[in-house]
């Protein structure tokens, strides 16, 4: 003689008096049917899976206090399931309004014309310095001080400790050598075009 498997009823009695076995039964009992519930309320298996998920953790938490009025757990369990869905659908529409009463988001800056940028002035630069290594070192520092940092005849004069003739006199002839030096590397079918 066989017996019949336990009721809900009965596991449900033994998960409240904690049985987890009890509960595991139940749970592989009624977890298609809850999920394929909780899938027919939302349209998608992700949603239905967290669902799913939070009706049986209600059902665990709540396995002291709820008494099944009939044999099956099933009708309480979609009870529940249906109300986790509905609970999550009023969640996301909060949390919706309360996105569109936020202020637009700031878009990203494009950062590629400044890397670009930066990457044409490194190279520019290093040609510059690869040129103003060939000047004298006093013509160098007089246009490093005047030219490339903006520092005035006079206070670059004080500086070197010298007239302020002297440092103009650097200045003009450091950008007459790099002049010369620049114009000598531009192809002679562009110099002749006048480009």
């Amino acid at each position: 003689m066989t017996t019949s498997p336990p009721t809900d009823r009965q596991l449900w009695e033994a998960t409240a008096a904690g049985d987890d076995d009890a509960f595991s039964v139940l749970f592989d009992r009624h977890l298609k049917a809850v999920n394929n519930h909780c899938f027919r309320l939302t349209a998608d298996w992700s949603l239905a899976d967290d669902a799913t998920s939070a009706a049986f953790v209600a059902a665990w938490r709540a396995r002291g206090s709820v008494a099944l009025v009939h044999d099956s757990a099933l009708p309480w369990l979609l009870t529940v399931a249906t109300n986790t869905v509905r609970n999550e659908y009023r969640s996301r529409r909060r949390r919706a309004a309360l996105l569109e009463r936020l202020p637009p988001p700031v878009p990203a800056p494009d950062h590629a014309d400044d890397v670009a940028e930066r990457l044409d002035d490194e190279h520019r630069m290093a040609e510059l310095l690869a040129a103003a290594e060939e000047l004298p070192r006093a013509e160098r520092e007089a246009l490093a001080l005047c030219v490339w940092s903006d520092v005035s005849y006079a206070d670059a004069a004080a500086v070197l400790g010298i007239a302020e003739v002297s440092v103009r006199s650097r200045v003009s002839r450091a950008k007459a050598r790099l002049t010369k030096y620049f114009t000598s590397r531009i192809p002679t079918h562009i110099a002749r075009e006048g480009r």
